[in-house]
């Protein structure tokens, strides 16, 4: 590949999808990944480990924490796995700690290319998700470069979101 070719795949535009182990989740992966088909655009798999409340129990919070990140590893394969037959190709996978809707907002703000957020919506009684809440409550959370926030109803199809994606 070309230097050139390199610089062009390196400026498209991203989706970025946080993982999680949820059915509405993964919704939102292959949605983002046929609309980014269709777009020439990339997808960018978010996994934020929320860290061990543990303080002082170090050898515990570091027992969980390695276990964390195994389970986010085998999350985002599945994830990119799925991506990668939707669209064609690789996405980039990101694993990082802390509170999920800072992480959120340090990704966006760090990296200039992403360009929606695609979030699966719960279809519990209990509401559309902590994040999904947290972001229709105060969009502001997204930092000072607000981009739009694609929501993926956790009971739409699959075959709807392949209607949908063109």
């Amino acid at each position: 590949m070309s230097e050139t070719d390199q610089a062009e795949i390196d400026n498209r535009i991203k989706f970025l999808v946080v993982v999680s182990d949820c059915p509405e989740a993964r919704l939102a992966a292959f949605f983002s990944a046929r609309r980014a088909k269709r777009s020439n655009a990339r997808v960018t798999l978010l996994h934020v480990i929320e860290p061990p409340e543990f303080g002082h129990w170090a050898t515990v919070a570091e027992t969980m924490r390695a276990e964390a990140q195994e389970a986010a590893e085998t999350i985002l394969h599945e994830f990119a796995a799925e991506v990668k037959a939707q669209l064609g190709e690789e996405p980039e996978e990101i694993i990082c700690e802390g509170v999920i809707i800072d992480e959120i907002r340090k990704l966006i703000e760090a990296d200039p290319h992403i360009a929606i957020l695609f979030l699966g919506a719960s279809t519990q009684s209990s509401g559309p998700g902590p994040l999904v809440s947290a972001l229709a409550h105060n969009p502001a959370y997204l930092g000072a470069r607000p981009i739009p926030v694609l929501v993926v109803p956790g009971s739409v199809t699959r075959d709807e979101l392949r209607k949908l994606s063109g």
